[in-house]
């Protein structure tokens, strides 16, 4: 019985020591797959860099540009959120250029309108049009045009 219990010992001993040295499957990850990650967060570092270089050697000028076509977008998108600030008036009418609106006030006077945000400043045709403005230069022009009769003088051979 003893010579039995050895056996069974010595059994269970070289089965645990097989489980312990038997070579195991040790999932690697595709190094492939590793290296264009890794590539890839490099490349986007650089591209960062990169770009970063770039514009610090921009001109003044087209940094200037760049700034001035942001802030006439802003200006527009401003211009349209003022219609709804701008409701005491019968009649609204949108130019855009040289004065973004004129509104009328029936038997009170009409508004030459000009919607600035911030920092901005006149242009040179908004100066000189105030300076029209102020200088009570405006009219009222009357313009008739006689129907032009184009029919008839069209030749439809």
């Amino acid at each position: 019985m003893e010579i039995l219990l050895y056996v069974i010992i010595f059994v269970l001993l070289v089965v645990i020591l097989a489980l312990v040295l038997r070579p195991r499957k040790i999932e690697v990850p595709a190094i492939d797959e590793l290296e264009a990650k890794l590539r890839f967060a490099l490349a986007s570092a650089e591209s960062v860099k990169e770009i970063q270089a770039m514009v610090e050697c921009l001109p003044q000028d087209v940094l200037a540009s760049i700034t001035h076509s942001m802030g006439t977008r802003t200006g527009k998108l401003n211009e349209l959120l003022a219609t709804f600030e701008l409701t005491q008036y019968d009649r609204l009418f949108y130019l855009g250029e040289p004065i973004d609106f004129v509104g009328v006030k029936y038997g009170e006077g009409v508004d030459f309108i000009e919607v600035k945000t911030g920092k901005a400043r006149l242009s040179e045709d908004e100066k000189k049009l105030k300076e029209l403005i102020d200088a009570k230069m405006v009219n009222y022009v009357p313009l008739s045009v006689q129907r032009i009769g184009i029919a008839e003088h069209i030749d439809t051979r």
